[in-house]
């Protein structure tokens, strides 16, 4: 798969009740092409496949399967914690300031993490919704406790709001879209929530 067929297939799994959500589908099919960038690509490892093929799985995920992509954890931040951290995680960031098809107005991507790990707690400018695409990943927003989410859940977070995930036994998949101020300048690493 190319491209293209991947953004048209994401924009349709961007249909929950956010506006967030509408400004994800909008930039996805409105996405410049002729601003891709070169890549190499980077498979995804077992435990991710795994989930994906599961029946319980977002239909995009076979799509995703089949498109190659440069997999890495994400580098959102160059605070030392937060790129030990990163290190159980996949991202791509398909649609942004620096994405495969560059944007100013969204950051959009794919991301997963590894069995029994976990993100900390992390907060910045944008809103940001993440749609779970396979597998299961409990989620923190604010000083709620966790919340448990799987394939079609969504977790969304106004700007500024603290949040965090991790996961059990299982890998997840999703993506997630950053509306608003999409700078990483502000990006807060706090580590990993008090128990």
């Amino acid at each position: 798969m190319d491209l293209p067929t991947l953004f048209e297939v994401l924009a349709a799994s961007f249909d929950g009740p956010e506006d967030i959500e509408k400004q994800a589908q909008d930039a996805l099919r409105t996405a410049d092409f002729a601003t891709q960038t070169t890549y190499d690509m980077h498979p995804l490892t077992e435990p991710f496949t795994t989930v994906m093929s599961h029946p319980d799985a977002h239909p995009v995920c076979s799509v995703i399967g089949q498109t190659p992509l440069p997999w890495a954890p994400p580098e959102t931040s160059s605070d030392p914690l937060y790129i030990a951290h990163s290190l159980p995680k996949v991202n791509v960031e398909l649609l942004g300031p620096d994405g495969l098809v560059k944007s100013e107005k969204v950051r959009l991507g794919l991301y997963g993490m590894l069995p029994n790990f976990e993100y900390g707690i992390r907060s910045h400018p944008a809103e940001e919704v993440f749609v779970m695409f396979a597998g299961q990943a409990f989620w923190k927003r604010g000083a709620a406790a966790y919340d448990i989410l799987g394939p079609g859940g969504r977790s969304y977070h106004p700007s500024m709001m603290p949040h965090a995930n991790k996961t059990g036994e299982v890998a997840f998949l999703s993506a997630y879209v950053w509306h608003g101020d999409v700078s990483t300048e502000q990006y807060v690493y706090d580590g990993y929530p008090d128990a």
